[in-house]
């Protein structure tokens, strides 16, 4: 996993930035459509990508004076991989 799991972690434990993924599932969305989610300041919504975007859970382009996110499904498949692995370790332990 080329993003390190503390980085996905913190990522994903506060509850604004999963209601962002779950918002960036299906279709790109640009800055201003995921804000009308939320009622927050808009330097509250930049941290939020920007954690998101540290994590490598989302990407982002500029068009003209409008930023495009989507959801980077590549580092949620790399954490499930790691779950599973982690979980068959477990199994294979002798209590």
């Amino acid at each position: 996993m080329s993003v390190p799991l503390n980085d996905v972690f913190k990522a994903i434990a506060d509850p604004t930035r999963r209601e962002i993924l779950r918002l960036l599932r299906h279709e790109e969305m640009n800055a201003g459509e995921v804000a009308a989610h939320f009622d927050m300041t808009k330097p509250t919504m930049s941290h939020h990508f920007s954690v998101l975007k540290a994590a490598g859970l989302i990407t982002s382009r500029r068009e003209g004076q409008t930023i495009w996110y989507a959801l980077n499904t590549t580092v949620l498949e790399d954490v499930l991989a790691w779950t599973v692995d982690l979980a068959q370790g477990k199994q294979g332990e002798k209590k």
